[in-house]
């Protein structure tokens, strides 16, 4: 090491200063993956982030050996060393991808999945796989495979999910930046509940390959988190751009993730705030001044802010989410449930979503595809007029990790168990870009995220704003309580 630098240190960085203290040989591949187990090891038997780690001893071999490649001038890119999990629904060669289902078991992947094969092309090492929710369903990440994941912030609260591995394993330092997905705020519900930084990228910005049906699968995408939105503009760079094998693919190319700014400006001024976007959607008590806090913020930093709404009856935007789900869901697990033993092993609500599947009809399904167009439709019109939108990334703070899902929200019944979460679904059928970004604490001290929204195609522009916001109120700076009490 040519600096003095303990663990902490090293694992404190964002992963742009990483990516350059390692090329100067700052401190080596092999100290950056020995202060990753070690804080894996630490915390990882409580919050229960990371599962089907690799054997250390592997690992740290694999960290000289690029050390090896540093010394021969052959850096591989700017991910160099960087310790990285997949989230457990996506393959990484040699590790198991269970779904945290017992129905599917741990089949070894003979292959990785298209954004993981980038990541390992820009120098990244896979050090095992991040905890979700079984099949992916619902906001809260456990499984019957591998338990619970527990908050960052208090692990007695939900992770939230289901890329509620990814987000602990960012906040508590263990992972410099990680892939999440998302259809129904998969990736931008864990990211509030974890004060970190979370992307939801524009409808064929990150091509899923491979993938059984590259047509009809239009509400879910991988997407990148970290604690920075540099870091997430970075590895969004890495983990985009066109293949043939997804048809559906964007080919516009973004900056090099190496650039000193791969973000760029913010090209507006001009934010519509949804609020709970229909007046009759519930928000737990503290989340929306929280917001309007942020906003007020935004203005006294030059941006015009004004309330707006989105011109579609929420009935119509949720029952087009549910029926696409339900016939995407029913396709997937249909197979599964077609078999008693393995149905039996399947979450209530997956065998839940096939049920429904079976009551649609082509008629249903085309009507909801109408439906969607008119949410696309609808935030058109509204970024006709503004550069931005803004909402809450969820309708309640963090609860009891005991609980499956929240049964009320502000003294409101939930009649299916997603529908807490619904204040994101109406941009998953729009395909827009959309950030989850820090917003601050609640009233019992648990974090909350803030939506920003831009137009189709326009990710850097909404980590524009993302960055912008957080230089103004850097939340994501705050570690959690177990870091910064050195506990």
């Amino acid at each position: 090491m040519n600096e003095a630098t303990d663990s902490s240190d090293i694992l404190a960085l964002d992963a742009g200063t990483l990516s350059r203290r390692i090329a100067a040989r700052s401190f080596s591949c092999r100290e950056l993956m020995q202060a990753t187990l070690d804080r894996i090891a630490r915390l990882n038997p409580l919050h229960n982030a990371i599962v089907s780690l690799r054997d250390p001893q592997e690992l740290l071999a694999e960290a000289d050996a690029r050390d090896r490649q540093l010394d021969r001038a052959e850096a591989v890119g700017w991910m160099h060393g960087f310790p990285i999990a997949i989230k457990d629904l996506s393959d990484a060669q040699g590790l198991p991808t269970t779904l945290g289902s017992p129905a599917i078991g741990r089949r070894l992947a003979t292959g990785d999945a298209l954004f993981v094969q980038r990541m390992k092309a820009a120098g990244a090492t896979v050090i095992g796989k991040t905890n979700t929710p079984e099949f992916g369903l619902g906001s809260h990440t456990f499984n019957p495979v591998f338990g619970i994941t527990r908050n960052a912030w208090d692990a007695s609260k939900s992770a939230g999910g289901s890329s509620g591995g990814a987000a602990v394993a960012l906040a508590l330092r263990m992972l410099p930046v990680a892939d999440g997905s998302d259809v129904g705020g998969s990736l931008r519900n864990p990211a509030a509940f974890n004060n970190v930084v979370g992307l939801r990228p524009s409808r064929g910005r990150v091509p899923a390959v491979p993938a059984d049906d590259v047509f009809f699968q239009q509400l879910g995408t991988e997407g990148p988190m970290a604690r920075s939105s540099e870091d997430v503009a970075r590895l969004l760079c890495t983990i985009s751009g066109w293949d043939e094998r997804a048809p559906l693919s964007l080919a516009e190319p973004l900056p090099d993730p190496r650039s000193a700014d791969p973000i760029g400006c913010a090209p507006g001024q001009r934010i519509g705030w949804l609020g709970s976007i229909w007046p009759d959607l519930p928000l737990e008590q503290g989340i929306a001044a929280l917001c309007e806090a942020a906003l007020r913020q935004l203005q006294g930093a030059g941006y015009q802010v004004e309330p707006c709404r989105l011109e579609v009856a929420r009935e119509t935007s949720w029952t087009a989410w549910l029926r696409l789900r339900q016939m995407l869901t029913g396709g997937k697990l249909g197979a599964l449930y077609a078999q008693p033993k393995l149905r039996e092993q399947m979450k209530p609500e997956a065998r839940w979503e096939v049920e429904q599947s079976f009551t649609l009809t082509a008629a249903q399904l085309y009507q909801a595809s109408v439906a969607r167009t008119s949410v696309y439709q609808a935030f058109r019109r509204l970024f006709e007029r503004y550069d931005y939108l803004v909402a809450p990334t969820a309708q309640v703070f963090p609860f009891d990790a005991g609980m499956h899902w929240p049964r009320q929200v502000a003294g409101v019944e939930m009649d299916t168990y997603h529908r807490w979460m619904e204040i994101v679904t109406p941009f998953t059928l729009a395909g827009l870009p959309v950030a989850s970004v820090p917003v601050g604490f609640g009233p019992t001290g648990l974090p909350m995220g803030m939506q920003i929204v831009g137009p189709a195609r326009a990710d850097l522009s909404v980590l524009a704003l993302a960055r912008a916001f957080q230089q103004i109120a850097p939340w994501a700076r705050r570690q959690p309580p177990v870091l910064a009490n050195g506990a």
